[in-house]
């Protein structure tokens, strides 16, 4: 009698896992039609940074291939569906996690994703409109009157994601020391104790993620992340010390 119920327990919450899948199919879906009606937009909007920084006469990027723009403009529409459905897939995770959650336990669940959203943001905005503009300025300014910049789409949309995904994932740093603390498996003042060891790993995903190789563009990257990090110890010691007081 038992194992019927938990197998029809376990039969209901695939049945749901799949209405709440397909719900979030369908929202990507519809994002990807209207990013893809716009993906000649989207892409000279991502393009500007580049363009920004080639020579007068040459603000224009190529393409090699004959379907590359075509492939091209349907991964924008991919990606971009799934930006315009995030809100929709985010509430179809919480409507799928929240049952089964105690009250407490569905504030901090909203509170991280919320929370993680708006950093993720603030990374993408952060590089594209404060790196992106002097990294991309720097590496076209060895063109001269003998080397000609040739970009293709598909290197430049392929380097525009990673980057923009790189910074959207870093700037999460806050939020996964906050919720160790949280959890107890690392407390705020052995954050603090580690500041030297974070502004060494700091620097070292600063020169590998940032598009040029000087210091000035890796300060740009380096000096937010290691504010973040302070944010994170003090979040760390604010949570971390009132669950150790509960």
């Amino acid at each position: 009698m038992i194992e019927n119920e938990d197998k029809r327990t376990f039969i209901e919450h695939i049945i749901e896992l799949r209405r709440r899948l397909t719900h979030a199919a369908i929202a990507v879906a519809i994002g990807f039609g209207a990013a893809y009606y716009y993906s000649d937009v989207i892409y000279v909007f991502l393009a500007k940074p580049a363009m920004q920084g080639l020579p007068k006469g040459q603000e224009y990027l190529v393409f090699t291939g004959i379907v590359e723009p075509f492939f091209i403009y349907f991964k924008i529409g991919f990606v971009g569906g799934v930006v315009l459905a995030s809100p929709v897939i985010m509430y179809e995770i919480w409507a799928f996690a929240a049952p089964g959650l105690l009250e407490k336990e569905k504030r901090w669940f909203a509170g991280i994703c919320l929370s993680s959203a708006v950093l993720f943001l603030a990374g993408v905005v952060f590089a594209f409109y404060l790196v992106f503009p002097f990294g991309f300025k720097y590496l076209l300014s060895f063109a001269n009157d003998g080397l000609r910049p040739m970009i293709s789409m598909s290197d430049y949309f392929s380097l525009v994601t990673k980057l923009l995904l790189a910074f959207g994932v870093t700037f999460q740093l806050p939020l996964g020391m906050l919720v160790l603390a949280r959890m107890g498996v690392v407390t705020a003042r052995r954050f603090a104790s580690w500041w030297r060891y974070a502004i060494i790993i700091i620097f070292i995903a600063a020169a590998i993620l940032t598009p040029t190789p000087d210091i000035f563009n890796q300060l740009l990257m380096a000096g937010p992340l290691i504010i973040l990090y302070g944010i994170g110890v003090l979040g760390a010691w604010v949570f971390g010390k009132k669950k150790a007081q509960e």
